[in-house]
């Protein structure tokens, strides 16, 4: 199979999708558009790209289509000169390359910084977005809370961020940590090491731990417009061995959106989508097709749990 701007070490076994690519707004971005249906709009995080979602995404294609983005300097997308890889920024070429794409309908699923930057998509773009996946994710300032303060100023800081420049640090660290039910393979390290090949290639990666405290403008924005899409169905996935979120950000995620679902990943990490892939599909067709509770169930449940 053909794939017009694809690097070779792109395996087309592991990753049998087309490789699209789009001008948004300067920069090239790649993106896969698998399958047909209701559309997902898949949003991975650092130090991921498209691939992370590629077991989620040549399953569910059979029913939706699959939407899912590079940010660029992530994966196969290229950004233009001067762009900073801030959260910020990601959020706006999100909410471009929707324009571009004429997207409508959409679930947005996004893990890590893809919820974050998913639902700043979300609140710009109203009766775009009719539903929600979140998994390990957040939608709000963490500043002042240790466990954060603590990853922002050191995994953040001007010596990770060398490291991580000049010897890939965060895929080397982030993958295998984030994945606890299953171990990587060596081809797909090799996915996300070439993804991010080079030390200038690596800064996009580099910048995404200290903006946790430094994008706090941002994500205060972002918890401003949740009351926008507060009301949306939303599935909650969660992988319970994560070491970045706790059960304290699971709380207040199905605190803000009260027509949810939750469903744990016992034994998951981070990157659920991967770890677990077979219990992640399984709880989006679950959840997409549940008959909608009428007004009085909604309002007379309790928290809804369940494990695969």
């Amino acid at each position: 199979m053909a794939h017009t701007g694809r690097p070779a070490w792109v395996d087309d076994e592991l990753f049998p999708f087309e490789s699209r690519f789009a001008d948004i707004d300067g920069h090239t971005v790649h993106y896969v558009d698998e399958g047909a249906g209701p559309i997902l709009l898949l949003l991975h995080g650092n130090p991921t790209w498209s691939f992370l979602w590629r077991e989620v995404i040549r399953a569910l294609r059979k029913d939706f289509r699959c939407v899912a983005l590079d940010y660029p300097g992530f994966g196969l997308s290229t950004p233009k000169p001067g762009y900073r890889f801030l959260p910020e920024e990601h959020a706006d070429v999100v909410t471009g390359f929707v324009d571009t794409l004429g997207l409508s309908g959409v679930t947005l699923v996004g893990q890590d910084w893809g919820g974050m930057i998913g639902l700043a998509a979300a609140q710009r773009r109203p009766g775009v977005f009719d539903r929600l996946v979140l998994a390990n994710t957040w939608a709000w300032p963490v500043n002042g809370v240790f466990h954060f303060e603590w990853f922002g100023r050191v995994i953040g800081g001007a010596l990770f961020r060398f490291l991580v420049r000049r010897f890939n640090v965060l895929v080397n660290w982030f993958m295998p940590a984030g994945h606890r039910r299953r171990k990587l393979t060596s081809a797909e390290m090799t996915h996300y090491r070439r993804a991010l090949g080079t030390p200038e290639r690596r800064q996009a990666s580099a910048v995404f731990p200290g903006r946790v405290l430094a994008s706090r403008a941002f994500f205060a924005e972002v918890e401003a417009g949740l009351t926008g899409v507060a009301h949306l169905p939303t599935l909650i996935m969660w992988g319970d061995a994560d070491i970045a979120f706790r059960p304290q950000e699971l709380e207040r995620l199905e605190a803000t959106f009260p027509d949810h679902r939750t469903v744990i990943v016992e034994g998951a990490g981070l990157y659920t989508e991967s770890d677990a892939p077979d219990e992640f599909v399984a709880a989006v067709r679950d959840w997409w097709c549940a008959p909608a509770p009428s007004a009085r169930e909604d309002a007379a449940r309790t928290t809804p749990r369940e494990s695969p």
